[in-house]
């Protein structure tokens, strides 16, 4: 049984929607914030990443930051850009482009629940992050972006789905990326309630440090509500439910800054003896257990023995787990990719160009692209309790932030 609630979103003035929606706060380098605020004084990066509109390398903790993500909030409701539904309502989401279309339902989900373990994750935070977000949420008494969750659908749902769908939107327009943003509010929210107590569990497919940052951001406002009840605004978070048939990973790939002190010789010795290896012209691997490095110009393929794949467990045979068990760590020396600065992870949708510029550049020295993860790895695991390597998934299209903010 999943509990949903509805809520009383803030957000953007039909007309303005457009230019105030923008990308989840940490899918973009901080130069790339810069260019998208100072060309579009309404992007809602100003509220979620508000350290670009001080000097290069401000510390995005800091009090004085956290007061100018409030001070722009709240210049956008003076402005009427944005403003607060007059009730409580659940939403329909669609996002499409001519290959791809997810639809789910926004809607306030039980902080309890996940602390009891119906909304499952499937990756460890940094307590760094979690942190950051914690402080920005207390501060603006708002959660800016969406937990993005999973869920098996039903067809009470897929039917609520349809109806809302067959009404006016409240939103209807293209980003710069090319992903139509389409949003109903749901007239039937009794029902969708209702329906989705027959969901069993939730699945984080994208926000774990979001979540962990609501649980905390729920312990400090109660700490200061002498008469708290539990049915406060921050016992509850914001998400975009999605029926897991709909979602696309994308693969999370590697790049790593050295060779840990070996030649390349050296490196593909080592590499050898778990991988087969061959120079290739491919650049994205085509199957489970094998991958594609790029190093010294060049491209080539790496393949995990089959037999030897089947000798391991669920989480051990994941692709990123044989990378990070047989390359990473026994050759490269990084034992914990949550920590070591080593290594980066570039998303999916930045594609193989962007793997060879990094090394190209001599920001890294090699570039690894992944396999991507499927729905159903990712919900075996979860249901085990169990933890995937750190940047296992890429979810793509990501929802955007700035349309519709759940207050605190």
């Amino acid at each position: 049984m999943t509990v949903i609630k509805p809520f009383r979103a803030l957000r953007p003035a039909p007309e303005q929607a457009k230019q105030v929606s923008c990308v989840p706060y940490d899918v973009v380098y901080e130069r790339e914030v810069r260019a998208f605020i100072s060309e579009n004084p309404l992007s809602f990066l100003r509220v979620t990443r508000p350290e670009a509109e001080f000097s290069e390398n401000e510390n995005p903790d800091s009090p004085k930051v956290f007061a100018r993500a409030r001070e722009n909030l709240q210049k956008f409701i003076n402005d009427e850009i944005f403003s607060s539904e007059p009730e409580s309502s659940i939403y329909i989401y669609c996002l499409s482009t001519d290959k791809h279309v997810q639809t789910g339902v926004v809607a306030c989900c039980s902080l309890d629940e996940y602390e009891l373990g119906k909304i499952k994750k499937h990756e460890k935070t940094r307590p760094d992050k979690v942190e950051d977000r914690t402080g920005h949420m207390v501060a603006l008494n708002a959660q800016t972006g969406l937990i993005f969750l999973a869920f098996r659908n039903t067809e009470k749902i897929k039917k609520l789905i349809f109806e809302t769908t067959q009404s006016k939107p409240i939103y209807n327009f293209y980003c710069s990326d090319g992903v139509k943003q389409t949003v109903w509010r749901a007239a039937m929210t009794e029902d969708f309630v209702s329906g989705f107590t027959e969901v069993p569990a939730l699945y984080i497919a994208d926000g774990h440090h979001r979540l962990e940052s609501a649980l905390l951001a729920r312990e400090i406002l109660r700490e200061k509500n002498p008469h708290h009840t539990g049915a406060e605004d921050y016992n509850f978070v914001v998400a975009g439910m999605f029926p897991s048939e709909d979602l696309r990973i994308l693969a999370y790939n590697r790049v790593v800054k050295d060779l840990n002190n070996l030649s390349e010789a050296e490196f593909f010795q080592k590499a050898r003896e778990n991988f087969f290896i061959t120079e290739t012209s491919e650049k994205v691997p085509a199957r489970k257990n094998e991958f594609c490095l790029y190093t010294g110009a060049k491209w080539y393929k790496l393949n995990f023995a089959a037999q030897r794949a089947r000798q391991l467990n669920v989480i051990e045979r994941l692709d990123v787990s044989i990378l990070q068990n047989f390359l990473l760590a026994p050759i490269l020396g990084i034992e914990d990719p949550r920590t070591d600065r080593r290594i980066g992870f570039v998303g999916g949708a930045r594609g193989t160009d962007e793997l060879e510029k990094i090394v190209d550049e001599s920001t890294a020295k090699l570039a690894v692209s992944m396999f991507p993860t499927t729905m159903d790895e990712l919900f075996a695991v979860s249901d085990m309790g169990e933890i995937m390597p750190p940047k296992s998934t890429w979810f793509e299209p990501k929802l955007k932030d700035g349309l519709l903010v759940h207050l605190i």
